[in-house]
């Protein structure tokens, strides 16, 4: 009997079936590498150009409170230094020296006017003068009130007695003892005296009232003699130019024994208890400051608070003035002319969107920004607002939480988008 081929069949495994594995594996490896290789490549040229992280300042725009403010320099001056002018022309005697500290009302120059004093000593004569004709016309005018009264007084008796005359001729001329023109003579003679009586009395009148008048004359070229001769005494007594306040003397534009003309400048007093800062804001925060905005002033290590006391109506130099009056009082420490920076607080914006204050701002106008993603730079139209020092208020264009490159972007070559290498 023949046996069968069972025991010869033999079950083996397939060579070739782990080969096939690798091979599948590789591919799918090289596929992805591959795909790695086109995004990597796509990326790369999408993006135009590659920047260094580490040359780049970028921001996260956020909500917050906006404090709208301007930056200016300055010095600390003096807020009382008033400046002596020599009333007339004359000669210079000094009485004190640059950086002397002197005290209110105390002698600082003698000026020699000869001039002047001549002038003072002739109209002082002719107010003498104007005086005693003054009370003589007082006199004057008292007499002729009482020789007017005399006459009017006189006027009067005659016509008494005129009366009198004539009360005695009419009982005559009743009892026919008299002639009737007699009687009419006497009747005339009492019409002439009450005539010479009226007018006795009103020329008393006139009398009275013209004496008063010249004597108010009189009266008046006295008083305008004593008021050239006060003002004349007002120049005299300023050639001892005093000092308005305690302070120290600042600057002598004279030398000593000079003759100088009228009205010029000799010496300023500068009151050091009362200092003041004047700043000098640019020209485009001209329409924004205001007196009384509160002010942060950096004096060294110090700061200092302040508010705005008075702003310049005109611009010099692209440039407004203002001054500054410290707050609570004058600090210590504080010098004359000393430079100073400052801070002018003009406004509070709460709950705006804003980003730190970079060189975007002056590189784009405020119009673009680039915006950071995954590590690309992407230049994106925006709208800005009110501006600080280290803010800036966004009004379109960015959301919170955005990455904005606020410095560093000059390097970009306005490209719409860069690739930030870390």
């Amino acid at each position: 009997m023949i046996p069968d081929t069972s025991g010869q069949d033999v079950p083996r495994t397939h060579g070739k079936r782990p080969a096939a594995r690798r091979r599948w594996s590789l591919l799918i490896a090289g596929g992805a590498l591959a795909l790695l290789l086109v995004f990597g490549i796509v990326g790369w040229l999408s993006s135009s150009r590659s920047v260094d992280a580490t040359r780049l300042r970028i921001a996260t725009v956020a909500r917050g409170t906006l404090v709208r403010d301007a930056s200016a320099n300055g010095r600390v001056v003096a807020a009382v230094s008033p400046t002596l002018y020599t009333p007339v022309a004359a000669t210079v005697d000094l009485q004190v020296h640059a950086g002397d500290r002197v005290k209110k009302d105390q002698v600082l120059a003698r000026l020699e006017s000869p001039e002047l004093s001549s002038s003072y000593a002739s109209e002082s004569a002719t107010l003498s003068q104007l005086e005693n004709e003054v009370a003589r016309q007082r006199i004057l005018a008292e007499k002729q009130r009482l020789l007017a009264q005399r006459d009017a007084d006189e006027a009067k008796l005659t016509l008494t007695a005129a009366s009198r005359d004539r009360e005695r001729v009419q009982k005559a001329c009743a009892s026919q003892a008299l002639a009737r023109v007699d009687c009419l003579k006497a009747d005339d003679a009492v019409d002439a005296a009450n005539i010479r009586s009226r007018h006795a009395a009103a020329d008393a009148v006139l009398e009275g009232r013209n004496a008063g008048l010249e004597l108010d004359t009189k009266i008046n070229e006295l008083q305008r003699q004593r008021v050239v001769v006060a003002e004349i005494k007002r120049k005299v007594d300023g050639l001892q130019l005093r000092a308005p306040v305690d302070g120290v003397i600042g600057n002598i534009a004279v030398a000593d024994r000079t003759v100088v003309a009228a009205n010029a400048a000799l010496m300023t007093v500068v009151d050091l208890s009362k200092l003041e800062v004047e700043l000098e804001v640019p020209e485009t925060f001209a329409d924004d400051i205001g007196i009384g905005m509160p002010v942060d002033i950096q004096a060294g290590n110090a700061t200092l608070r302040g508010t705005i006391s008075a702003v310049s109506p005109e611009v010099v130099d692209h440039q407004v003035q203002a001054r500054v009056r410290f707050a609570g009082g004058q600090p210590e420490g504080v010098r004359q002319n000393q430079r100073v920076s400052a801070r002018i607080l003009i406004e509070n914006k709460p709950n705006v969107l804003l980003v730190d204050r970079g060189q975007f701002v002056d590189q784009y106008g405020g119009r673009a920004a680039y915006v950071v993603h995954d590590g690309i730079a992407e230049k994106r139209a925006i709208r800005i607002g009110a501006t600080s020092i280290e803010s800036v208020e966004i009004l379109d264009g960015l959301k919170p939480g955005d990455q904005v490159v606020i410095a560093g972007s000059d390097t970009f070559a306005d490209a719409p988008r860069v690739r930030i290498n870390n």
